[in-house]
């Protein structure tokens, strides 16, 4: 490549990564891309603003193909590993509530209908979610019981031949606007005397005794809607249970799929910070001088690309082991903690160059920050990771 070629290649892609996808992967990034440009960035600084969902949008999202686009039949895409992430990133460089949305949606509500419903329950509420129609949220996390869902203490009773759940979650993505909620719950048979298991349910939110209450105000997630959840007694019939994989694993199987969407999701809102910083530092004169021109303000914007470039390459080869059947659960841990960890000192640094304007609406890499400190929680904090790699590298169980 001459130095002519090297200027009007895309500062961006510094490592030339666009050579390493498929022109069909290309394609969906492009298209999403495009939806996002369209449809998501003209507006998110007020839903931000404002701290709302745009539901409006929904529609879009599923004509788009991205409401469980990583699923087969059932009306849902059947897209590869790649495209998928590639499609969170291009989300999450919009904001990270609307990548999160998706992944609500299709990583855990529907992937959890997909691996562990009857064909009945598929049958009646997959083709729905990936047309937009109806909404799910998944329900795990308790006030008392985030990183520790083993102790969590909602249950579920066998009475008759009917299912009552009582408990409390929080923190449930999309429960104030769903319609059906996939509940976690520590299952009681009066007629079993074998040790209580996790079993999910699956939980019309117009059932008597289910009340979903947003959580606010929030300085972060401000365009995405999260909950407190209380079950009141709430009866269901008996088919209302998800009939495979008992257990913690249940629930796990679903965070792995959202935990991959977040590695991948990281790196859009990173590099949508690193282009606002880039874009600004062309732009701004000071001393006579654009920005740009400055060495601390290079180094900045060399710092920031090469975290940028790590943090794709990493989740391309995540995505290619899942695509060949290879993804382990530690190595999704590796992506998710280095990947919002990157992103988050991208998006701080990128807010220096832009000096005081930095901290307004009318850029985004402080609302990405904010959002991050969010996305480096959900779905397995830092330090819960930290000792998922501490475990496979030693051997040593050391969560208590």
């Amino acid at each position: 490549m001459t130095g002519d070629d090297a200027r009007t290649a895309d500062p961006l892609d510094l490592l030339a990564l666009d050579d390493e996808l498929s022109p069909t992967e290309r394609e969906t990034r492009d298209r999403v891309r495009a939806l996002v440009d369209e449809h998501v960035r003209p507006h998110v600084a007020r839903w931000f603003a404002d701290g709302v969902f745009p539901l409006d949008l929904v529609p879009r999202l599923a004509e788009a193909g991205l409401l469980g686009m990583h699923l087969h039949g059932y009306g849902c895409a059947g897209r590869s590993a790649v495209e998928y992430g590639l499609a969170m990133a291009e989300l999450e460089a919009g904001d990270s509530g609307i990548r999160t949305f998706v992944s609500v949606q299709g990583s855990l509500a529907m992937t959890a209908i997909a691996k562990h419903g009857s064909p009945a329950q598929r049958e009646r509420w997959l083709p729905g979610m990936a047309a937009g129609e109806t909404i799910g949220c998944f329900a795990l996390t308790e006030p008392g019981a985030g990183s520790d869902p083993a102790s969590m203490t909602t249950t579920a009773t066998h009475v008759g031949d009917a299912w009552v759940l009582s408990g409390r979650k929080r923190w449930i993505g999309l429960a104030s606007v769903a319609d059906v909620a996939v509940v976690w719950a520590r299952a009681v048979d009066p007629d079993d005397d074998a040790r209580p298991r996790v079993r999910g349910f699956l939980v019309p939110t117009t059932t008597p005794g289910f009340a979903a209450t947003p959580i606010e105000p929030k300085l972060s997630l401000r365009a995405s809607v999260q909950c407190d959840v209380v079950l009141d007694d709430v009866r269901l019939p008996a088919d209302a249970i998800l009939p495979e994989h008992p257990g913690l694993a249940g629930p796990f199987a679903c965070l792995a799929e959202a935990r991959y969407g977040i590695a991948w999701g990281a790196t859009g809102a990173a590099r949508d910070s690193l282009g606002a910083a880039l874009r600004h530092a062309g732009e701004r004169v000071q001393f006579g001088r654009p920005l740009a021109a400055f060495q601390l303000t290079q180094a900045k914007l060399v710092d920031m690309a090469l975290e940028v470039s790590r943090a794709q390459l990493l989740a391309l080869r995540l995505g290619r082991l899942k695509d060949a059947g290879r993804l382990e659960p530690h190595m999704i841990s590796a992506g998710k903690l280095a990947n919002v960890r990157s992103a988050i000192e991208v998006a701080r640094t990128a807010r220096t160059v832009l000096g005081g304007d930095g901290i307004t609406l009318e850029h985004s890499p402080m609302r990405h920050a904010a959002n991050l400190e969010s996305v480096r929680t959900y779905e397995g904090t830092d330090e819960v990771h930290t000792l998922i790699l501490g475990r496979h590298l030693t051997g040593h169980q050391a969560f208590q």
